[in-house]
């Protein structure tokens, strides 16, 4: 193990917020490895890349000897984390919540050393307490604490409903600390309020409180809205290796510089020393090579090179049959795959990144010709061909 002023610079590094550091300085004065608690709810089945903001973290402090206990939310998922939400969100089924959390640790230990990680459910103490129980843990908050946060805040002002197993969420997350005896929780700042009530409650319950360590919420590839599947402006760390690269050449230069910051250890004097297109080539490199191989990322990059660099077209586009003669092109969009609802190819069509052959189509109800086979492609990396068969 390291020595504690080498450790503290290690979870410092790209941190938010360390509550209280004077506090981890005590505990790593034991020099007794520490529990490190990190919890996620299984509420979509993949991750992405603002996700391995947290997990990079975790796996520095896995490095330097402390035991990283992996959390897995499938009672609290068939809750509901109203953390951002706007309104109350709907539970997830138990066989959702199974579903997911198998994805979950298929993804996750592309980054964690799964051997060096403990896996636990909270559903196997939560499902065990009794009325009372909940009832004494909810007598340790007020509403008016509840209150604080500002989703519920918002919505309070707003008039929009709180339900009142939403104001359960931080104590049922809090009681996962005590349970576990957590010396240090690990989060988005998002999570902030939700990992501060653990420290109250481990109080309460006579325990040593936790320490918070919060870290930054990764921008999507817009650069503007935090990293979101519902948004579209997310790279999954399963999305095969092109999409990868790919996504990550598309990012402005001053986000390139946040996602090196955020998810490597580069220093960021080489990366401004460097030319923009080869320090993203570089990020974009090292980000497939993390989640799949040092081959796969040199293929990746000989593709796009091909597909972008010299006007080539990729190799083996898919092929996609209709059994109309003349489609309308934002429904060829849709239909082919190329985009989720007509709404969004109507976008797609109107920011001009729909292409016919290599023509820029403007007119969301103009008729493309199937009879004959064209390539359709969709910004620069979707790719099919269309027919008529």
């Amino acid at each position: 193990m390291k020595d504690i002023k080498a450790q503290l610079d290690i979870i410092k590094r790209s941190c938010v917020e360390l509550i209280p550091e004077d506090e981890l300085t005590e505990k790593l004065k034991r020099g007794k490895p520490l529990k490190v608690k990190w919890g996620a709810d299984p509420s979509a089945p993949d991750i992405h890349l603002g996700h391995t903001v947290v997990l990079n973290k975790l796996r520095e402090l896995q490095n330097l000897g402390h035991e990283i206990i992996f959390l897995i939310g499938d009672f609290t998922a068939m809750i509901g984390d109203p953390t951002g939400k706007s309104e109350t969100r709907k539970p997830l089924s138990k066989a959702e919540v199974k579903k997911n959390s198998k994805t979950y640790q298929d993804q996750v230990f592309k980054i964690l050393d799964k051997k060096r990680t403990k896996v636990v459910y909270n559903s196997h103490w939560l499902s065990k307490l009794k009325i009372g129980d909940v009832i004494n843990l909810a007598g340790k908050y007020t509403v008016a604490r509840m209150l604080e946060r500002d989703d519920f805040m918002n919505r309070f002002e707003k008039e929009r409903p709180i339900s009142i197993h939403e104001f359960l969420y931080p104590l049922i997350q809090g009681y996962d600390s005590v349970h576990l005896k957590a010396d240090i929780e690990v989060g988005g700042t998002d999570q902030k309020f939700n990992m501060l009530v653990g420290r109250e409650l481990q109080r309460e319950f006579k325990e040593e409180p936790q320490v918070i360590v919060t870290l930054p919420l990764l921008e999507g590839t817009d650069g503007v809205q935090k990293m979101s599947k519902s948004l579209n402006n997310y790279i999954g760390i399963t999305e095969p290796p092109s999409e990868i690269y790919g996504k990550t050449m598309s990012i402005s230069d001053d986000l390139m510089l946040r996602y090196y910051q955020l998810l490597t250890a580069v220093p960021l004097h080489e990366v401004k020393a460097m030319h923009p297109k080869e320090a993203k080539a570089r990020l974009a490199r090292i980000l497939v090579a993390r989640f799949y191989s040092e081959d796969k990322a040199q293929a990746a990059e000989a593709a796009f090179e091909s597909v972008f660099a010299k006007g080539n077209l990729p190799e083996n586009i898919k092929l996609v049959t209709f059994k109309e003669k003349k489609m309308a092109i934002a429904k060829l969009v849709v239909d082919s795959g190329l985009a989720s609802s007509t709404s969004e190819a109507r976008r797609l069509i109107k920011q001009g990144g729909v292409r016919v052959n290599d023509k820029a189509i403007s007119d969301e109800k103009e008729m493309i010709d199937l009879s004959t086979e064209k390539v359709l492609n969709v910004g620069k990396r979707k790719f099919v061909r269309v027919i008529c068969a």
